[in-house]
C-alpha cells in the first residue's frame, strides 16, 4: 500500500465560489470532509498514492455552489469523480472504479474467496446501517449491539485485524468511515462503547489507526458528527 505524504486539504467551496474548470483534463473527486460516503473514495484514493493524480474539490454542503448541480452532478450529492469526460457517483461504485482504473497496489486480494465474501459483506452494508440508525433514532441500544455483534463475526472469518485479513482492503474502506462517526456518536449520546465485549472490532478500529491513508482523512470534528447526527435523527423522531 502507498504511503502518502501529508498533503494541503483546500477549503470547502460554498455557494460564492467560482466554478473550477471541467473537463479539461484534471481529475477531480468532489467531497465533503464531514461525509462518510465521501471519505470511502478519499482513503482509496490515498491508500492508492494518487494524492497528485486526483484533485480534492471539497463543498460545503450546507450552502453548496449551484454550479455543481448544473454543470458537474445533477444528483447534488458527494462523492463524484470527474474522469474521462464523465462524472460518476456512489462511493461503493466509485472505490471499485478508484481501484480498477488506476495505478498503485490492488485494494482487494486475488483470492477468489475472499473477494466474494467482499460482496457479501457490501451485501449486508443496509442493514447494517440500518439497525446503527434505528439505535439514533430510539432510545435503546439493541439494534446497535446487534449490528456491532454481526462486524464481530464478520472479523472473525479470516485472520488478521482486517475484514479479508491481514490486508487494509475496499471492505474495511467501505465500513470504517461510519464506524468511526458511530463510535463517537454513539460514546457521546448514549454512553455506549461498541468495542465493549468485542475484541476484534477493538483491534480493527486500532490497527485501521494505523493506516496513514486512512488516518489524513480523519478531518471531523467529532462535536460537528454529533452536532450533524442530532441534527438528522432529531428530526425523525
Amino acid at each position: 500500500m502507498a504511503t502518502p505524504s501529508v498533503e494541503y486539504l483546500p477549503p470547502p467551496l460554498d455557494a460564492t465560489a467560482q466554478q473550477p474548470a471541467i473537463f479539461d483534463g484534471t481529475i477531480r473527486l468532489y467531497l465533503a470532509y464531514p461525509c462518510p460516503y465521501a471519505q470511502r473514495v478519499w482513503i482509496a484514493r490515498n491508500c492508492k498514492g494518487l494524492q497528485d493524480k486526483i484533485k480534492l474539490v471539497p463543498l460545503n454542503l450546507q450552502n453548496r455552489p449551484a454550479w455543481y448541480k448544473e454543470k458537474v452532478y445533477p444528483e447534488n450529492k458527494v462523492p463524484s469523480l470527474e474522469h474521462n469526460g464523465k462524472v460518476i457517483g456512489e462511493s461503493l461504485d466509485l472505490i471499485k472504479y478508484v481501484d480498477s482504473n488506476f495505478e498503485g497496489p490492488s485494494l482487494l486480494p486475488d483470492d477468489a474467496d475472499k473477494k466474494e465474501y467482499f460482496e457479501t459483506l457490501l451485501s449486508h452494508m443496509d442493514e447494517f446501517l440500518g439497525l446503527v440508525y434505528a439505535t439514533f433514532k430510539g432510545d435503546s441500544t439493541k439494534d446497535a449491539d446487534a449490528a456491532f455483534d454481526h462486524l464481530e463475526t464478520a472479523l472473525a472469518k479470516y485472520d488478521g485485524p482486517f475484514l479479508l485479513g491481514n490486508e487494509f482492503t475496499l471492505a474495511d474502506i467501505a465500513f470504517i468511515p461510519f464506524v468511526e462517526r458511530f463510535q463517537i456518536y454513539l460514546s457521546e449520546v448514549f454512553n455506549y462503547d461498541l468495542t465493549a465485549g468485542r475484541p476484534k472490532v477493538a483491534a480493527w478500529i486500532e490497527a485501521a489507526d494505523k493506516i496513514d491513508a486512512y488516518k489524513q482523512t480523519k478531518k471531523s470534528d467529532p462535536k460537528e458528527i454529533v452536532e450533524i447526527y442530532k441534527r438528522i435523527f432529531s428530526a425523525q423522531k
